[in-house]
């Protein structure tokens, strides 16, 4: 019995010191400072793309983000003042974003035409990601 009574204080003892340990790691905060080469988000919310041939083909609407890294860009195609619009998620490495220092203007560009996004697989606001 007092082996027992030992062995359940050792455990009570080790798993309150593993909680301290979590509790102090989760209360830990990082900080970062924004380089001159970062991009802010509202900075790509509502920028046009445009293709090689200065083709308007889609407007980003939102960024989807996946285990704290930008996995993609929401992209609005077609539709007229927010009716008909298609949304379809392509990857950051098919958009290419730059500032231009001296139109102080964000550009974004990428190699597809209106009707390719088009054909791609639809995102809609529904559910978790519902816009409401």
């Amino acid at each position: 019995m007092r082996r027992a009574l030992i062995a359940l204080a050792t455990t009570a003892v080790f798993l309150g010191a593993a909680h301290a340990q979590t509790a102090e790691t989760t209360t830990t905060q990082e900080f970062v400072t924004a380089q001159p080469t970062d991009v802010l988000s509202y900075n790509l919310v509502g920028l046009d793309i445009k293709n090689s041939a200065d083709e308007t083909v889609g407007e980003i609407k939102d960024l989807v983000l996946s285990n704290d890294t930008l996995a993609g860009y929401i992209v609005s195609v077609g539709g007229f003042l927010g009716m008909d619009e298609h949304y379809v998620i392509v990857s950051p490495k098919a958009v290419k974003i730059t500032y231009v220092e001296n139109d102080k203007k964000w550009t974004a560009t990428m190699d597809a035409t209106k009707e390719q996004l088009k054909a791609a697989p639809g995102f809609k606001y529904e559910g978790r990601w519902d816009r409401k």
